[in-house]
């Protein structure tokens, strides 16, 4: 009889709160395990990595707080690898997979799984009682840019190792040139694709989500030696009923305030994609309908996101909204139906690139979540992806060993009913680090020239947006760079009449050069040439030359309300130019969005 079916006493609050911080230690100590044994910068040092505990069916019991994007997903990715090889799994087997089709967010992503099998019994017979599993970024998996992150990719063929189901290690057994032909070989024998630019650093940071992942099995075990299994099972189920319970009545408390049961909002992507929602809700049992029908249709670009993706999404601004202190599990979803039109950029076809959905898309999913709910003005709406690296196939087609650099970088964060937004944060469904400057300048041929607070980028209301960031990196080699962003053409929205978050802006500082044709004939070098400076867009990729530099200026985020001084000029006669926001949810209020007010 599964968890879901048996009938359990009321669970004992102390024990629930007990249990609900030993699953997260679980995952608190996966996660040091992880770092401290990885060596790339980007799971090291930026801490771009989630591990979680699952139950038997895949459910996301608990977590520590990592990345919000990775453990909302996570679980799809258990259960497609239960379906493929449930009752084959034996002890010391652990899977490995990323692709999109299997529950995976960004081939990037690598998803580590180990199931954790109880004592034999009289018989010898043992079953699975949970999974551990963790997910971490890996700079390089091959594809057609350095960093698989390619702001041109159009098919998911050109962004690197697409894996729907690998046991890396068989009994025990890790199977190396199985990972080889995954990352190297496979990934090349597609057009102007290379395979893994720097397979020691993968397959380093595997081992180190592997070795993480058996020290979630022994504490595990060790919980079940403490209390017995039938006893972990049970506050299992509490804890995820619990999550249930509260999201119940979140939506509950907020049919009261809106004084309606129907919730919409629409937001639009750079190019122009639309991301519709309407929420309904039934009052009664407290559930909810979220239907993205009206979304756009799947994008040529790389703006695509996975079905897990979205759901990633939803339960963080589940969670996000509850005011009290409970893990992030799968009980948040419980309440929620998600219904996503097929053929939509939040359900694309298994071909279509996806390496932006889960970075740039989602931010946008959460956006219009929240702008729904009437939660709070939107953040900067972008993770600003920078990557960087070299080698890749050369002229001949050989596989020549490079590097690939990864990072995400801080913006604004929205104003709400009662605070003003955070300045220079990652928001959202995003939690890492930025690069350390001196980690940053000690490993790679960087000069890192300005990193600061973007004054005035911030939305002006009563409540203040949060300004973006300033970040300008010099290279000192000639180098392959990329960026992936958004919030380039669309400001990040008010509410309740509180302004905009300034736009962001990627500016290459161009030195002139002989060979690129644009030195002047009459050129004197004791007279240095002033730098050319060019709007490279939201996404592009860029040969630079030696002392070229980038320039990133991330978007601030959106105001709530309109300031002091506007209340009183409006109370003295106003102003047409003051305006406040159309009532939420209105078509109205979609029709002032499509005119970028």
């Amino acid at each position: 009889m599964s968890a879901q079916t048996k009938k359990y006493n009321p669970p004992d609050p102390i024990l629930l709160t007990l249990f609900a911080n030993r699953f997260m230690s679980v995952a608190e100590a996966m996660g040091r395990s992880l770092q401290q044994t990885a060596i790339s910068t980007n799971i090291k040092e930026r801490l771009d990595f989630s591990c979680a505990l699952f139950a038997p069916d895949g459910d996301l019991v608990a977590n520590a707080p990592f990345i919000p994007i990775h453990l909302g997903s996570m679980s799809f990715a258990v259960r497609y690898q239960m379906q493929l090889h449930a009752k084959t799994l034996k002890p010391g087997d652990v899977l490995m997979t990323n692709s999109p089709h299997a529950g995976g967010s960004h081939l990037p992503d690598i998803t580590i799984i180990s199931p954790v099998f109880s004592a034999p019994s009289s018989s010898g017979e043992r079953e699975i009682i949970f999974f551990t599993a963790s997910r971490g970024h890996h700079a390089d998996i091959g594809g057609i840019l350095p960093g698989s992150m390619p702001p041109t990719s159009t098919t998911i063929f050109e962004e690197g190792a697409n894996i729907l189901s690998f046991k890396i290690v068989r009994e025990g057994v890790f199977d190396r040139e199985g990972l080889l032909d995954y990352m190297v070989t496979k990934p090349a024998q597609y057009p102007g694709s290379s395979g893994c630019r720097n397979i020691r650093d993968v397959e380093s940071d595997l081992k180190a989500q592997i070795a993480a992942n058996h020290k979630g099995i022994q504490l595990i075990q060790q919980i079940v030696d403490d209390y017995g299994l039938e006893t972990v099972q049970e506050y299992m189920y509490h804890i995820r009923a619990n999550a249930e319970s509260s999201v119940r009545n979140l939506l509950r408390d907020v049919v009261k305030r809106a004084g309606s049961n129907v919730l919409e909002a629409i937001d639009y992507l750079d190019d122009g994609s639309p991301i519709q929602l309407k929420v309904e809700i039934n009052e009664k049992d407290g559930s909810a309908v979220l239907d993205f029908e009206g979304t756009g249709c799947e994008i040529r670009g790389n703006l695509n996101a996975p079905i897990s993706v979205v759901h990633s999404a939803v339960i963080y601004c589940m969670r996000a909204m509850l005011d009290m202190d409970i893990p992030l599990n799968a009980g948040c979803l419980v309440p929620i139906t998600v219904k996503i039109p097929e053929g939509s950029l939040l359900a694309p076809s298994r071909s279509a690139a996806v390496c932006g959905g889960n970075v740039l898309t989602s931010q946008r999913i959460v956006d219009v979540v929240l702008k729904a709910f009437h939660a709070c003005a939107a953040s900067q709406g972008c993770t600003n992806n920078l990557t960087f690296g070299s080698g890749g196939k050369d002229k001949d087609g050989h596989n020549v060993t490079g590097y690939g650099y990864y990072e995400t970088i801080a913006g604004g964060s929205g104003a709400g009913p009662g605070w003003h937004g955070t300045s220079g944060v990652h928001t959202h469904i995003t939690n890492t680090r930025i690069g350390d400057v001196e980690i940053l300048e000690r490993r790679y041929p960087v000069i890192v020239h300005q990193f600061g607070i973007r004054e005035g980028s911030g939305g002006k209301g009563r409540w203040r947006g949060g300004d973006g960031v300033l970040r300008e990196i010099e290279f000192l080699e000639p180098i392959q760079v990329s960026m992936l962003s958004e919030r380039r053409t669309r400001q990040p929205y008010g509410m309740e009449g509180g302004g905009p978050g300034a736009l962001g802006r990627n500016t290459w500082v161009k030195q002139p050069r002989e060979q690129d044709g644009d030195l002047p004939e009459d050129y004197d070098e004791r007279q240095p040439l002033k730098p050319r400076k060019i709007n490279i867009g939201g996404k592009a990729t860029v040969f630079m030359g030696k002392g070229d530099r980038l320039l990133i200026e991330t978007p601030g985020a959106g105001a709530w309300g309109i300031s002091e001084e506007e209340e009183e000029e409006l109370a003295h006669g106003g102003h047409d130019h003051l305006r406040t926001w159309a009532p939420r949810g209105s078509l109205a209020e979609r029709e002032a969005a499509q005119a970028g007010f």
